[in-house]
């Protein structure tokens, strides 16, 4: 089984990155193989709204870059693990980026990422983990993917890089985390095929417009 993480922090070793990392031991420990991808010091322009995508239907974002290949990624991983800093109580905006434009072309592509396990976790300095945490959920959810738990919110706190490795309560929820989205994953994997998946609807597009 393979989980692929990404570190949408511009610091490649910096908080979010250890987080990531003990939730990767834990899948390791349960012989789950885990890439990390740093996400957070590329070039990624934001989405131009162009649906070339929902039209060529061909899985690439329209903007070629690494994006598409990190969709790709996503696609045959088992699992994905979103990792974003606190910029302004939200994700940072490179990894937004991405993810705007990554979850869309699954999304209009016949939802590439869907029932695939993923999980968020936020590196925080003072406040705004929640909020970040929160939106990177909608993330998860919007591909109707299985989202795993800890005891807490998914945040650790740290300024420095590496100062994350002294929250005793961050590191425990990333711990517990790690080892509920092993769980998960090995229960999807020993159940796909003795239990039938539901059928994918079509999504329906409403708005406020009369």
């Amino acid at each position: 089984m393979k989980v692929v993480a990404f570190n949408g922090s511009p610091r490649k070793n910096g908080n979010t990155y250890h987080a990531i990392k003990i939730v990767a031991e834990q899948l390791k420990n349960a012989k789950i193989d885990v890439e990390i991808i740093h996400v957070g010091i590329k070039p990624i322009r934001g989405c131009i709204a162009c649906y070339k995508c929902a039209e060529n239907k061909n899985e690439r974002c329209a903007i070629e870059d690494d994006v598409n290949k990190w969709i790709q990624k996503i696609k045959k991983a088992d699992g994905v693990i979103l990792g974003s800093p606190v910029y302004f109580s939200g994700i940072a905006g490179t990894f937004k980026c991405f993810l705007d434009r990554a979850f869309l072309v699954a999304s209009v592509n016949g939802g590439l990422f869907r029932q695939k396990v993923g999980a968020a976790v936020v590196a925080d300095r003072r406040s705004g983990g929640v909020s970040t945490f929160d939106q990177l959920l909608h993330y998860l959810h919007y591909a109707e993917m299985f989202v795993p738990s800890s005891n807490y919110w998914n945040v650790i706190f740290g300024l420095k890089p590496g100062e994350a490795l002294m929250d005793e309560e961050g590191i425990q929820i990333m711990r517990i985390l790690g080892k509920n989205m092993a769980w998960l994953l090995k229960l999807v994997e020993n159940g796909q095929d003795s239990i039938p998946k539901p059928e994918r609807e079509n999504k329906i597009f409403t708005n406020f417009i009369r």
